[in-house]
């Protein structure tokens, strides 16, 4: 397995990510930045699988995409923004998955704590 996924791939999953924050109507900016990301692989305890995990912390927000030997991909990134539709809610993250060129997503959304 390569040292990292085809940047072309991580640049698509980062621009992804950034998409499911903006049909919210939300922003948060440039991130996740796909050179910023850091490197480290995972076995899949069911599969025995390796895959590639690339990791976004030390930032205001975390984020992780996991790089399947099959081709999938599943990446999750924090916004924490206060829902734009709803004043009760927030956004915590959002999710994209699927393979390049066929990534789909949905964001998280929880209440606040009262």
């Amino acid at each position: 397995m390569p040292a990292t996924p085809d940047a072309a791939l991580g640049a698509a999953v980062c621009a992804a990510l950034r998409g499911q924050v903006e049909k919210l109507g939300l922003s948060i900016g440039d991130e996740p930045v796909w050179g910023d990301a850091a490197f480290d692989e995972e076995t899949d305890p069911y599969s025995r699988e390796l895959s590639l995990v690339a990791v976004w912390r030390g930032g205001a927000r975390y984020g992780k995409a996991t790089f399947f030997p099959d081709g999938r991909v599943f990446a999750e990134y924090q916004v924490l923004l206060p829902h734009p539709a709803r004043p009760a809610r927030y956004v915590d993250s959002v999710q994209v998955w699927g393979h390049a060129g066929q990534l789909r997503g949905e964001a998280v959304v929880a209440d606040y704590l009262t």
